[in-house]
Order: structure tokens, then sequence, then C-alpha cells
């Protein structure tokens, strides 16, 4: 009797870690100040409530696509990695508006990725964790050597400048990172997960349809004449995701510090998603986090990036020397979904 073949093993590297990171900030900045045109509100309630006093919005020429491919490129440059050289491109976004071909396609043609697969995932504002999980898996099975990870949205897309609960909140912005091969761990167990049962606190409102489709969204939502969005728009029950988040992600936290096993003192730099400077402050105080632990406070000059919030503030606090490569660093997102990622990394 003929035995079975078996099939080849493929064999990765043993462990991965983060090589380089960077991102796109758009030109254009928005002031409290202008948000007060659009909403009854006052500058103390926005910074008050969540601690930002400004944000930037995308323009002309600032595409998903474009500022992607400017935050993969000081991404690649840092890493020293060829684009040739990239096995998978992993593009966390919400703000791509549309279905398919996936927005990452296009990008790994512009960076010169070759035929690289490339994908689209939508995990809001854990997205970024959520594709450092998948490039971690693809790496150490051998499906890739490199891994390209971006996080990129144009919120103010889907933002009702006539809505006091969201108005002020979100931002434009693309942050990237390339993963690879390394001979110690550079990215601990990801701690991730979701709770459908609560979906509806953050969601879009109508899907767009053919007669409503652009190539290219203008910042805000056009009203229809009956008053309701005649383009779609993010809703959010504000408390109850406040709650959740402040409640249930420092658990969340606690656990990616656990499994890495790594206490709170040890780490160089907490890197959360940039909700709210609330919530931050509820997390550090949950951790016990020590004073001399830095912390990502970009919300106060990017609003919330959602998926391109974590990258972005690494790169700043790398950039600044605020943190520094192969300090460990504590990151977790989290949103609608709801959604989470919580992961301790060495930083580039």
């Amino acid at each position: 009797m003929t035995p079975t073949p078996e099939i080849r093993p493929s064999v990765g590297a043993k462990f991965s870690r983060i090589l380089g990171v960077g991102g796109y900030r758009p030109v254009r900045v928005i002031p409290n100040s202008e948000v007060l045109d659009w909403i009854d509100s006052s500058d103390e309630w926005i910074r008050t409530r969540s601690g930002i006093t400004e944000r930037r919005w995308a323009g002309a020429g600032e595409s998903v696509a474009e500022m992607s491919v400017q935050a993969a490129g000081k991404a690649i440059a840092q890493a020293g990695v060829p684009a040739e050289k990239i096995g998978t491109v992993i593009v966390s976004t919400v703000t791509h508006l549309k279905q398919t071909p996936a927005v990452a396609t296009e990008i790994a043609d512009r960076l010169g990725c070759g035929t690289a697969p490339a994908f689209d995932i939508s995990a809001a504002c854990a997205g970024f964790g959520y594709g450092l999980s998948l490039a971690d898996g693809l790496i150490r099975a051998g499906n890739a050597e490199y891994v390209l990870v971006i996080g990129v949205e144009r919120l103010s897309d889907l933002t009702d400048k006539s809505d006091r609960s969201t108005a002020f909140i979100f931002g434009d912005g693309a942050g990237a990172a390339i993963v690879g091969p390394s001979d110690t761990p550079g990215i601990g167990k990801v701690i991730w997960g979701s709770d459908g049962s609560q979906r509806d606190v953050i969601t879009q409102t109508q899907a767009w349809d053919s007669a409503m489709a652009r190539p290219e969204a203008i910042n805000g939502p056009t009203t229809a004449e009956d008053g309701a969005p005649a383009w779609p728009a993010l809703r959010m029950e504000g408390q109850t995701v406040f709650r959740w988040a402040v409640w249930e992600m420092a658990k969340v936290a606690q656990q990616a510090l656990d499994a890495a096993g790594i206490t709170a003192d040890q780490l160089g730099a907490f890197i959360p998603h940039q909700a709210n400077m609330r919530i931050t402050d509820a997390m550090i105080k949950a951790l016990k986090l020590p004073e001399s632990v830095p912390v990502a406070r970009d919300i106060a000059e990017t609003g919330n990036t959602s998926a391109a919030s974590i990258p972005l503030a690494m790169e700043r606090m790398l950039a600044s020397g605020e943190a520094k490569s192969g300090d460990l660093a504590l990151i977790i997102g989290f949103g609608a979904g709801l959604v989470y990622a919580a992961a301790v990394v060495t930083l580039p």
C-alpha cells in the first residue's frame, strides 16, 4: 500500500518585530475655533470632554491611498527593507469608500511590492493591533518574510458637522509599520476580541448607493432636503463607549502585560488608541502606571484617527525622543464593533 504523502511544512522565523514606522498627517489643521462654527459649544467644553485642541483633515490629493503611500514610504526607509521584499500588505481602514477592490492592492502597486498579496481589514480603532497579529502569524508561519501594516482613515468624510456629540472628535491620517523576522520576541501575544452585542453603539448611518457614489468624498456629509444626511455619517453613544473603554479595556491591557511577562514599571512607553484623554487617564490609573512611563497624548493635536492613531503616536514618540528604540511599549486599540486588541511590542 502506497503511503499518503505528507505536506512539506512551512517554516518561518521564530519571532517577529516592528522594524520601522512612518506616518502622514494632512496639511489642513482644524482648530476648535473652526468647529465652533458648526456646533453650539465652546473650546473649554471640547477640551474638557476630549482633550482635543485641533485635528487634521485631509483635502484634495490626500486620499486614503496617497496618505498610506506616504506613511509606508517612511516606514520602509526606516526599516531598510526594499519594497520588493515586502511579502504582504495589510491595510486597516473603515473609510476606503469602495467595497472592492481593496485599497491595499493600489498601495502595494504604487510602492513597488510586486505581486505581494494585499488586502483590507475593517477593525476600526483596533485595526493596527489586528494587523500586527496577522503579520506576526504570517512571518512565523513562513508565509511572508516582511509585512507592511497600515492604519489609515479619512474620518472627516464621515463626520456630520451638525452632530454636537461627534463633530469635534475625528481626524485624518495614516500610520504604517514594517514587521519582519527577529531572533528575539518583539511582538507579545495579542489580546484581541470583539463584543458584537454592542455593535450599534458606534455605527454608520445609511449606506451609500450608486446615486451618491463619487471617487473622493468631501469633508463631511451633505444634507438632504428633509434634513437627513444624504451621505453616510458616524454616530456614537459616547457615554456607553466611555464606560466600556474605562472598565473593560484596562483589563485587556493588563492581560497583554501578563501574557508578555511584563509589569507596568518595565514599560518604556504606553501608546493607547487616541480616543479620549479622559479614557487614557483612567487606564493609567487602573494599570498603576508609574509617572516615569511616557504616555502618548496625540489626540490633543490629531483628534481620533481610528486605525491610524497608534502608529502615528508611535512614530511621533520615537522622533521626539520621548520613547527610544528597543523600549517596550504597551499598545491597545478599541472601537466600533465593539473590537479591541492589545500587545506589548519592542519599539523599532
